[in-house]
């Protein structure tokens, strides 16, 4: 999605960076990206619709937003990388470990993460996001990638002190805080992505490297989560996976690093681009 002066715009591009108006090339596209995936055979008329418009536009500028802003159901998987998971001290999962994020958490690229006043231990955590493209519950294992509409960056921004600092440990208040769900820059459609389990994963802060791994390292494939939480709730066009973080995030590092009024962070992930974000105190 881009933000133009006439307007938020369902586009496609190219890494160059130039745009298209999808739907100014094929009037009978939804205007937003969640909506045309909810269409039968709506991708397939977005993709032609941006063949097309490559070759005569209307090519279009202004600001990312993020792809699917308000999706239906926005899932995140906890201590999916081995590493990661000894990095913290914890067992290896025997199950996918599930919680959730408000659709209110998304922002796009180049906005800015809020540090809410109340916390001071907000960490980053770099990770592949997963969009799903077709409905489905008790979706087979060997089935679940005929689910899958792309891929994107994505940043699980979690507030440390209240994820595990308060009584019972507040997962669902320290990781949905408004602004920690980044993603985007884009989405990259599935077809344009060889293994989603051999990419490489990278977070860095002001310029330094953070987090780099692959998904080589993930402990619950993709196919394994969307057929385990299809078993509770059918998936539908536009819901969101993010499918763990790699290790080295701030709150394992001795001394801990956590982000601060001024930084900078980027996620880049192979294939799919780099999703940047400022950070500023609230």
């Amino acid at each position: 999605m881009l933000a133009t002066n006439d307007g938020l715009k369902f586009v496609g591009g190219t890494l160059d960076g130039r745009f298209v108006d999808l739907c100014a090339v094929d009037t009978k596209l939804p205007a937003t990206l969640k909506q045309t995936l909810a269409e039968p055979d709506g991708l397939a008329a977005a993709a032609a619709a941006l063949a097309t418009g490559m070759n005569k536009g209307p090519f279009v500028t202004g600001a990312l937003s993020a792809p699917i802003c308000d999706p239906g159901k926005l899932f995140c998987i906890g201590l999916n990388y081995r590493d990661h998971a000894i990095e913290t001290g914890s067992p290896i999962p025997s199950e996918p470990v599930v919680f959730s994020k408000f659709a209110s958490a998304i922002i796009g690229p180049e906005a800015t993460i809020v540090l809410p006043k109340v916390s001071v231990e907000v960490d980053y955590e770099a990770e592949l996001v997963v969009v799903i493209g077709k409905a489905g519950k008790h979706i087979p294992v060997e089935k679940a990638f005929q689910h899958v509409a792309g891929y994107m960056p994505g940043n699980d921004v979690s507030a440390r002190d209240w994820q595990k600092g308060r009584p019972g440990g507040q997962w669902l208040l320290g990781k949905t805080p408004d602004t920690f769900a980044p993603t985007g820059p884009w989405m990259t459609t599935a077809d344009e992505i060889g293994d989603p389990h051999s990419i490489r994963v990278q977070l860095r802060l002001n310029g330094a490297t953070m987090q780099d791994s692959t998904t080589k390292e993930l402990i619950f494939g993709i196919d394994h989560l969307i057929a385990h939480l299809s078993k509770i709730v059918k998936l539908q066009p536009g819901d969101l996976i993010f499918t763990g973080t790699p290790p080295g995030v701030g709150a394992a590092r001795k001394p801990p690093v956590f982000m601060k009024d001024g930084d900078v962070v980027e996620v880049e992930i192979e294939g799919l681009g780099i999703l940047r974000n400022t950070v500023a105190a609230e």
